[in-house]
């Protein structure tokens, strides 16, 4: 019978025991009459101490011959130790090799010479492989995690929407094509369609986390063309507010609880996260623009002029988070599904969520109507035609509804401070990136 594994992280309360790690030979030293290996798992590293005169001799001789990297499984006994890095170390009594890797490294682990982000992405594994870029994933995964408790904590039933389709919600510009059975369809860029779809169908309280694809030649720090969305949707909304204060209050506790999810791990992440003040900001669209000096300028913000904004929002209100409401129609003339307000038509009920001037979720009541809904999207350029699945909905009774769609990579980018999106995903996507 085998030595229970156990992890790096466990090796404190197990002082005195005999135990098996394993993971990757991060470092060996010789000094003298004494040994040092690091060995590090998804937990963090374990020094394993040899000495001369009480370790077996070959135990040396089979670390030193490994390459840094290499995967090995050691036992020995757990030993306190306060000049250890976790106060524990490991004298070992077998160790054995399981997967011995290459030299040289193409991407140094624990080097501290830099490798620009190209690099690293073209061999991503052994980037993962390092503590600081682990932590983003778990990061990630918490915020996932917590996305998901507070939606479900307010009601709302998690959906899945096709991939797969024959019509993109938001125009043909920035679509991907593919070869459907000898058919032409095309990678979903948005649930759009699809959710609003089940508020017709009685669902109510819909969101959806899941990849969507957008074919946008866009090589910036915050575009990828592979990426993860969090939708959300809610039936029986008569105002936009209702829909800004659900958003709110799930990025709110969202992120609290990814916060002291990360403390709990020890992660120097969560020390990063900001201070929130509730509630959100509301800066109407024409009030930033007077901001901008650019009064009546019917156009969308532009990547500086939205930093400039959320500088100016938290030198002044001291907020992170912030709405930008109010959106024009001739901004939002091709989201056709956009409500426009019936006192003012020249205005819709869309919305921005912005961070520290990045933009992290939009969206705002839809148009429920039937009829407005037919000029909306004649309006758009679109025909009417080639939407017949998604406008039955409407044709037999749609409540009024309305929801968002929130950037999962950009709040990551956001919240861990990452100069690049594509740092934020395991694997990034973009229009020179198909591999690894």
């Amino acid at each position: 019978m085998p030595l229970p594994r156990r992890l790096s992280r466990e090796l404190a309360e197990r002082d005195g025991e005999a135990v098996r790690i394993a993971g990757h030979l991060e470092e060996y030293r010789a000094l003298g009459g004494v040994a040092f290996a690091l060995v590090r798992d998804g937990s963090g590293t374990t020094q394993v101490t040899l000495k001369k005169g009480t370790t077996e001799p070959a135990l040396f001789t089979t670390l030193e011959g490994l390459a840094r990297e290499s995967v090995v499984e050691v036992e020995g006994t757990v030993q306190r130790s306060a000049k250890s890095r976790r106060g524990v170390e490991l004298l070992p009594f077998r160790v054995t090799p399981l997967s011995v890797a290459e030299v040289p490294l193409p991407l140094g682990v624990v080097d501290k010479v830099s490798a620009d982000l190209n690099t690293r992405l073209d061999h991503r594994v052994l980037d993962l492989r390092k503590p600081a870029v682990r932590a983003i994933f778990e990061l990630r995964a918490e915020l996932l995690a917590a996305l998901r408790t507070a939606f479900v904590q307010r009601g709302f039933l998690e959906i899945e929407t096709p991939k797969l389709l024959r019509q993109g919600a938001e125009g043909g510009a920035t679509l991907f094509a593919v070869d459907y059975f000898g058919t032409k369809a095309y990678l979903a860029q948005s649930p759009q369609l699809y959710k609003q779809m089940l508020i017709g169908a009685g669902f109510e309280r819909v969101f959806e986390i899941a990849p969507v694809f957008r074919a946008e030649p866009s090589d910036t720090v915050r575009h990828v063309t592979e990426l993860t969305m969090l939708d959300g949707e809610i039936g029986y909304v008569t105002d936009p507010e209702e829909i800004r204060a659900v958003l709110e209050g799930i990025v709110v506790d969202a992120v609290e609880g990814t916060r002291k999810a990360l403390a709990a791990r020890g992660s120097p992440l969560s020390e990063r996260f900001p201070t929130i003040v509730q509630p959100f900001p509301r800066i109407p669209f024409d009030q930033a623009e007077s901001w901008l000096g650019r009064p009546g300028a019917g156009r969308d913000f532009s990547t500086e002029e939205e930093k400039a904004i959320g500088e100016r929002v938290e030198r002044e209100l001291h907020a992170p988070f912030y709405f930008l409401t109010d959106y024009p129609t001739v901004v939002k003339q091709s989201t056709f599904y956009a409500w426009r307000r019936d006192d003012d038509p020249s205005k819709t009920g869309y919305f921005d969520l912005g961070y520290r001037g990045l933009e992290i979720a939009s969206g705002g009541r839809r148009e429920h109507r039937y009829d407005r809904l037919l000029e909306n999207i004649r309006g758009a350029g679109l025909d009417p035609a080639s939407f017949p699945g998604y406008l039955e909905a409407f044709r037999f009774g749609m409540p009024p509804h309305g929801g968002w769609g929130l950037g999962i990579d950009r709040l990551v980018q956001a919240l861990a401070e990452l100069p690049n999106i594509r740092e934020g995903r395991l694997f990034p996507r973009d229009r020179y990136r198909l591999e690894p």
